[in-house]
């Protein structure tokens, strides 16, 4: 009975969250993940950007009117990411690799000198704190074959060229 239970218990994990065939052996739960984080990434920044756009009055600074123009633009393309979210991807690393240089540069010397509680780059690394979320979600595996397959491509051609010189 208990073996039994187990049994159906790991099916249901491996169709919930195992690999889909369907989308090149993605595995599920990335899939969910992504979708996870596009309605979060919708629900907060799409909407805080949008109303600080929208209900600002008076001049802009031009460096934050870029920031949150940017923050608009890239939540906004997310909310098609839900329905697409493996072509989307390059839009995921957009976000990874600004937020790691940004904790990186900014955060990090500002937490190592003891500076950083209190001080004005504290909202912004508290909400980049959750960096760890897209690097779990995104399949590294399928990004990799997909959108860096050049350096494969380079290593079959060079290998290629070896063959032919050494013959």
């Amino acid at each position: 009975m208990t073996s039994n239970v187990i049994s159906k218990a790991g099916i249901w994990i491996r169709k919930a969250f195992g690999p889909d065939e369907r989308v090149e052996g993605v595995y599920k739960i990335n899939l969910h993940l992504l979708r996870l984080m596009f309605v979060l990434i919708l629900v907060y920044v799409a909407r805080d950007s949008w109303f600080t756009i929208l209900t600002r009055q008076g001049p802009w600074d031009p460096l934050h009117a870029m920031a949150y123009c940017v923050w608009a633009a890239y939540s906004t393309l997310f909310f098609f990411a839900l329905f697409q979210p493996l072509k989307w991807i390059p839009l995921v690393l957009f976000e990874i690799v600004y937020k790691a240089i940004w904790l990186a540069i900014v955060a990090y010397p500002l937490w190592s000198s003891h500076q950083l509680a209190g001080s004005a780059a504290e909202p912004l690394t508290d909400a980049f704190l959750w960096l760890p979320l897209p690097l779990l979600a995104v399949p590294w595996g399928y990004t990799f074959r997909t959108y860096f397959r050049f350096w494969g491509k380079a290593k079959s051609v060079s290998v290629q060229a070896v063959t032919r010189v050494a013959a």
